[in-house]
């Protein structure tokens, strides 16, 4: 969770409070002249600002003050004093200038300052077809992509086909195999330039099979289609690429035959190679995974805002943090989850505790600190000889006093116990021995490479088996081996292993388009399950809704989307949830539900079993919500669901406005 709720409520105070009656008087500053007038600048580069005053004349002003500040895009960019900014990353940052003259009123004025990818250096193309029949037609796509990887959505691909009388491709990508022969495509942006080549064989098809031919399964099932061509002896042709199809109803196929149905009912799947092809019918049930829940437990928290959670591993005893402007961790007794009550709390000279965490064997807490008024941030290390009054015992500041987001503790067998930071100033990732946690000691720093720290911004680390899944926002999902040995890694050693990195900005250009640029958004946090890495997004719009009374009226968006890592050295994504309303924020998964924050939209969970494909909210696979609104909340009847913990059947829910919830999931209601 970046600090939102307080870049939210000063956008919101800015737009609504109503200013007193100036005694100042009318400044000589009639306009200002910015230049460049062309504010386009390519990612990674930096561009200086320059500001004359001038009266209404024209003229000059001579003595005026210039001031810059950065209304937007918080993790994308910077902009310094004297107007030389710093492009991090695409996006568009908007920037105030202000023009200050003693004893007149400000004058202000607002440009964007669209921050760009660098020119193409990469194109790749999909499917990666190798054999064509004749008569195939494939639909051929092609991304082209930056230097520092960054996504060039506006560019025109040009195809061409080096044999077009054997595969023909047109402009849009659609290739026709002509005859039997060899051709190698091309597509090409700037100077950057993809080949693939493609044979058209010469044994004509027969027939077509395609298994399975007439499967059942529920809603959000996915089926392996293979599709078989065979020549006139009923031989198969190897290495064929079908097209996929399907009707009626909606779901998906991809280009390897994986079909998911997202509604009941029947669907007809086909196959086409050429002019052969084949049919299967796939009957559709309901899902049926749906539900009934219940409030265990409740600890409402009014004094400041409710942040992370955290439950001992003994059961008994949960950790919660506080927010915009707390200084305070609480220690509470659960052991009846009916009543929950506070024992014991630590004050931190800090206004925030964003994140807290146990040792397995629940020893030791660790939490983090942002907006220390010393500058000290850091963590906070605590002792657990007695889970009900933590005890501070040192504290891990050198290197990340800008502040740390988050930490995640993992104990290796032959490693040790460790702790990986977040740097709020620098986005690196800091490795800290504890293994005598009264002395904690760094022992190795990682940061991603090809963008200044202005966008640099690593927000969330999850360790699973040696490997660490780090949420570094505009970089997407990187995966580093830190004791797996995949890559020779260790805690010590960081060694990088993959990323999947995607296009915010063209995901999110409705929030754009609702509230402004300059939005908020940026991978937020990771979690690894099975084969998969199920990562959030997070995003706020840039402006409150105009005329409201207050930030209820706005709300959050992003979405989950699930990473395919069965060949973890090339993730791609599979399958998405986003909430009809509100964001996604933090996870928690057990077994095969995923439990969710969802800002505005409350606690959901939901059916994460089999294989992910598609959209899964349209799969009908969501198990029980709750809104986690309360009239006696810091905003009354509003939710901001952070995140939950799961234990022992319990879901641990912590609400920003509203406390900690304690819920269960009810068995499912057979109905006659």
């Amino acid at each position: 969770m970046i600090q939102y709720a307080l870049l939210f409520a000063a956008a919101f105070q800015g737009q609504q409070t109503q200013q007193p009656t100036s005694t100042l008087r009318p400044s000589p500053v009639a306009r200002l002249v910015i230049a460049p007038a062309q504010r386009t600048v390519t990612a990674g580069d930096t561009l200086r600002l320059q500001v004359q005053a001038v009266d209404s004349s024209g003229q000059e002003v001579r003595g005026a003050r210039i001031i810059f500040q950065k209304v937007g895009a918080y993790f994308e960019g910077e902009v310094d004093s004297t107007g030389l900014v710093t492009a991090g990353s695409p996006g568009v940052m908007p920037i105030s200038v202000v023009a200050l003259m003693e004893g007149a009123r400000p004058v202000v004025e607002r440009i964007e300052l669209r921050m760009v990818p660098g020119p193409a250096t990469r194109i790749e193309i999909s499917p990666r077809i190798t054999r064509l029949a004749p008569g195939q037609r494939i639909r051929l796509d092609a991304e082209s992509f930056s230097a520092s990887g960054d996504a060039r959505t506006g560019d025109a691909i040009t195809w061409r086909s080096s044999a077009p009388a054997v595969v023909r491709v047109n402009d849009a990508g659609m290739a026709t195999a002509v005859a039997a022969g060899r051709a190698t495509i091309t597509a090409s942006a700037g100077s950057a330039k993809a080949t693939l080549p493609v044979q058209v064989v010469a044994t004509p098809i027969a027939s077509v099979e395609l298994t399975p031919a007439s499967p059942r399964v529920r809603q959000g099932d996915v089926i392996r289609f293979t599709a078989t061509p065979k020549d006139r002896a009923g031989a198969r042709i190897s290495g064929l690429t079908p097209s996929w199809t399907f009707a009626p109803g909606q779901g998906m196929v991809d280009a390897e035959g994986a079909f998911v149905a997202y509604e009941p009912g029947e669907y007809t799947v086909t196959a086409s190679f050429g002019t052969r092809s084949a049919d299967a019918i796939v009957r559709v049930e309901p899902r049926d995974v749906r539900r009934p829940l219940s409030v265990v437990g409740r600890l409402p928290r009014s004094r400041f805002n409710t942040e992370e959670v955290w439950i001992h591993p003994n059961g008994k005893y949960a950790y919660l943090g506080s927010g915009g402007g707390g200084d305070v961790m609480y220690a509470i007794d659960i052991s009846d989850p009916s009543k929950p009550r506070v024992t014991d709390s630590i004050i931190a000279n800090t206004r925030r505790v964003n994140d807290i965490m146990t040792t397995p064997d629940g020893k030791v807490l660790v939490f983090t600190r942002e907006g220390a008024t010393d500058r000290k941030n850091g963590i906070v290390i605590a002792s657990l000889d007695d889970p009900a009054h933590p005890r501070p015992i040192s504290e891990f500041t050198e290197g990340v006093t800008a502040g740390v987001h988050s930490a995640f503790i993992y104990k290796d067998p032959k490693y040790g116990t460790h702790i990986f930071l977040t740097n709020d100033g620098t986005g690196a990732l800091h490795v800290i021995n504890i293994d005598d946690p009264s002395k904690p000691k760094e022992v190795a720093q990682w940061r991603t490479e090809g963008r200044p720290d202005a966008g640099r911004t690593l927000h969330d680390i999850d360790v699973q088996n040696g490997m660490l899944y780090a949420s570094y926002w505009n970089d997407g999902l990187v995966i580093l081996d830190v004791g797996n040995g995949m890559k020779g890694g260790s805690p010590s050693n960081p060694q990088f292993v993959s990323q999947f990195k995607y296009d915010l900005e063209a995901l999110y250009r409705d929030v754009a388009a609702t509230g402004g640029p300059g939005y908020i958004r940026g991978t937020h946090t990771a979690w690894r399950y099975r084969d998969y890495v199920i990562i959030a997004d997070e995003v706020f719009p840039a402006s409150a809704v105009k005329g409201a009374r207050d930030e209820s009226a706005g709300r959050a968006y992003g979405r989950l989307q699930v990473v395919d890592i069965s060949d973890i050295t090339k993730p791609k994504s599979v399958a998405w949830y986003e909430p009809e309303y509100g964001g996604v924020h933090n996870v928690w998964v057990a077994g095969d539900t995923l439990y969710l924050g969802a800002y505005n939209a409350g606690f959901h969970a939901f059916d994460i079993s089999g294989e992910l494909r598609g959209d899964l909210r349209a799969q009908g696979r969501e198990i029980a919500n709750l809104l986690t609104a309360d009239r006696d909340g810091t905003m009354p009847n509003a939710a901001m669901t952070w995140g939950v913990v799961v234990k022992d059947g319990l879901a641990y829910v912590n609400d920003m406005r509203n406390g900690l919830w304690i819920v269960r999931i009810e068995p499912r209601v057979v109905l006659p």
